[in-house]
């Protein structure tokens, strides 16, 4: 039933914009001519699909790319502040190892805590 249906779309579509006691169809195309040229046309839609597609596939390779040079800057960065925070709790550590470098660190963080409570107040 759907085929008969297609033909007869098909058929419309090929015959459309032909009026009634205009241009008529010539009898000498065949069958065959005519599902050719049916064929032919979504031949040529086909292929304008598989060209965007390639072009979007293409783009997408593209972006992927790019992507993956992002995120292995992001991770080289991320291993070098990793070096760098590693570097700073070690010496953290020998602040705070001697009991005179622990009262000089409170003392310090002390001053720190009271400047932060000073300019909050007063902005």
């Amino acid at each position: 039933m759907n085929s008969r249906r297609d033909y007869r779309g098909n058929r419309a579509a090929l015959f459309d914009g032909i009026e009634e006691g205009g241009i008529r169809a010539s009898s000498s195309y065949s069958s065959h001519e005519i599902d050719e040229h049916d064929n032919d046309r979504a031949l040529d839609g086909l292929q304008d699909r598989v060209i965007l597609l390639k072009r979007l596939s293409g783009d997408i390779n593209e972006e992927v790319d790019s992507h993956n040079r992002i995120l292995d800057h992001m991770g080289n960065d991320m291993d070098s502040s990793r070096g760098i925070l590693s570097g700073t709790m070690d010496r953290f550590k020998m602040v705070f190892e001697t009991k005179s470098s622990r009262r000089m660190a409170t003392l310090v963080t002390s001053f720190v805590v009271l400047f932060l409570l000073i300019y909050y107040l007063t902005k």
